[in-house]
């Protein structure tokens, strides 16, 4: 298991509302690598509810479409669009049970298209949410002169 560390940071305006850790009414997800997922354990906090101590169902659509780019972003190096997320709601997600964890796997490719397969847990290891998210890839020279991808190396210490 590693560290994944956000290169983006150095970006000047980054204020991304997945992962930046500047952005306070983001989420400020940080991931690491495990095997072949990509994951990040995650305290919700009750800003982030819909019914009373359930976390709102767009946020964990939230959490699962980002770390869907990571997996774009660290295995496959290179950077990406969501085309498509097929979101199974299993089980509510209690903001006052603990941290959720969110792990995600690249499964496929088909011409542009890249398959991560997501699923996201409760703090007692129950299965929550399951997604199939497609993302449009681009090639890799588009993703740094026109989204600022800054190389695989630059995730890693």
């Amino acid at each position: 298991m590693r560290k994944i560390k956000n290169p983006y940071v150095k970006l000047p305006g980054f204020f991304c509302f997945g992962c930046s850790p500047e952005n306070n009414s983001g989420l400020q997800m940080e991931f690491y690598e495990d095997e072949d997922f990509i994951c990040c354990e995650w305290q919700a906090h009750n800003i982030f509810q819909g019914y009373n101590n359930v976390l709102h169902g767009g946020i964990q659509a939230t959490l699962i479409d980002e770390i869907a780019s990571w997996v774009v972003q660290v295995k496959l190096e290179t950077t990406g669009v969501t085309s498509r997320m097929d979101i199974k709601y299993l089980y509510p997600v209690y903001i006052d049970s603990g941290p959720v964890l969110v792990k995600a796997k690249f499964t496929k490719s088909v011409k542009n298209f890249a398959k991560i397969d997501v699923k996201l847990y409760n703090s007692k290891n129950e299965l929550c949410s399951t997604a199939e998210v497609v993302y449009y890839i681009f090639d890799p020279k588009e993703a740094q002169q026109d989204y600022f991808y800054p190389g695989a190396e630059n995730f890693f210490e």
